[in-house]
Parts: structure tokens; sequence; C-alpha cells
């Protein structure tokens, strides 16, 4: 019986990551980038402090959001047959 409960959360577990990596792999390929922005102290000279704000983008592969999605699918495929 513990054995079944065991095995129960396990495949709870992989179907938990199964999804996320397959929701992770579709937000991936729907969005190839994101941007953010950044707050830089430029000068700071006693009492004078200047920030600027500087955007930055960081670019997803496209490899790793089909690898993340084809992994997901795997693993939901893997759990289903058992």
């Amino acid at each position: 019986m513990e054995l079944a409960k065991q095995r129960a959360g396990i495949m709870r577990g992989t179907f938990l990551i199964a999804v996320l990596l397959v929701a992770g792999g579709i937000a991936g390929l729907a969005v190839p980038y994101f941007t953010y922005t950044q707050t830089e102290r430029v000068v700071d000279v006693g009492p004078i402090q200047i920030d600027a704000d500087k955007t930055k983008s960081v670019n997803i592969p496209q490899i790793a959001a089909i690898a993340a999605l084809v992994a997901g699918l795997a693993l939901l495929f893997v759990g289903m047959r058992e």
C-alpha cells in the first residue's frame, strides 16, 4: 500500500515538472526575448548622486525552448504509459 502512495507522489511530481517544461517551452517560442530596466549609479560624489536607467534585453535561444518542450512532452508520454 505504501509503495502505491509513494509511486503516486512520484508520478504527481513528474507530471508537474512535465507541465512546467511544456509551458516554459511554449513561452520561450512565443516570446523570443524579454527586456528589463536596471537603475545604475553613474555619479556619487558627496551629496551629489546621479542615477541612470539602462534597458537590457535577454534573448531566449529557440533550441532551449524546443528542448524544454520536447522534454516535457516526453515526460508526459512516459508518465501516461506507466
